[in-house]
């Protein structure tokens, strides 16, 4: 493995604690609906791959047939204005993310941000929850950008912390993260703090787990 520069993480199940409230949002919006009540642990299965596919998601799991790309973009304006209201109230940085990212930043790693949620989330929610933390890079899902799990996002983001995509880590909890990190030829690690099991992890490509954030150190060189 060649030496790790810099470590790239996702947001959601990995650096914060999000469910709670995408769950409380995702309730305002899809109950009035006639889609029922979702439980946190429900909601932990769905996302992963931004939120136009987790309102696909939502009515398959609910055997209703999949609604047209305009009740689609209906349904995600409802949901961004439900998520407005609410996504300070629960959300936080997992335990052990703020000694793990001051123990980088004292290595002198670069560090980076990229989430298939919205970029304006990903930039708010980073800024105001991690705020102690000066990540070089927060990306988020962008218009004409594919989401993860397209390796385009990672390799760009590579580049422009001028580190060779061998020489990045990169932590998620999701199969949508390992297979970006595979596809992009970065070292893939898989959170176990976070919203997937190890079994899922392992069998999209990780080649590491770990049980805390403080874990990765051990696995940077």
């Amino acid at each position: 493995m060649s030496p790790i520069l810099a470590v790239i993480f996702d947001l959601d199940g990995t650096l914060l604690d999000t469910i709670v409230d995408i769950t409380a949002a995702s309730n305002r919006v899809y109950e009035p609906r006639g889609l029922g009540v979702f439980t946190d642990d429900e909601m932990k299965t769905l996302v992963g791959d931004g939120a136009e596919e987790l309102i696909r998601r939502v009515f398959v799991l609910r055997g209703k047939p999949v609604p047209s790309d305009a009740v689609v973009t209906e349904i995600l304006d409802d949901y961004r204005r439900a998520y407005q209201a609410c996504w300070h109230e629960h959300s936080r940085p997992y335990d052990g993310v703020a000694e793990l990212l001051a123990a980088l930043a004292g290595r002198s790693l670069r560090t980076a941000v990229l989430s298939n949620k919205s970029d304006i989330y990903t930039t708010r929610m980073t800024d105001a929850l991690l705020a102690a933390h000066r990540f070089d890079i927060v990306r988020g899902a962008r218009p004409g950008v594919p989401l993860k799990p397209d390796p385009a996002p990672a390799l760009a983001l590579a580049a422009d912390l001028g580190v060779p995509p061998a020489a990045c880590a990169f932590v998620g909890d999701t199969n949508v993260d390992m297979a970006t990190a595979r596809g992009a030829g970065m070292f893939a690690v898989g959170a176990l703090w976070g919203f997937r099991t190890a079994a899922e992890l392992l069998a999209h490509g990780a080649h590491v787990l770990i049980e805390a954030p403080g874990d990765l150190l051990a696995h940077l060189g």
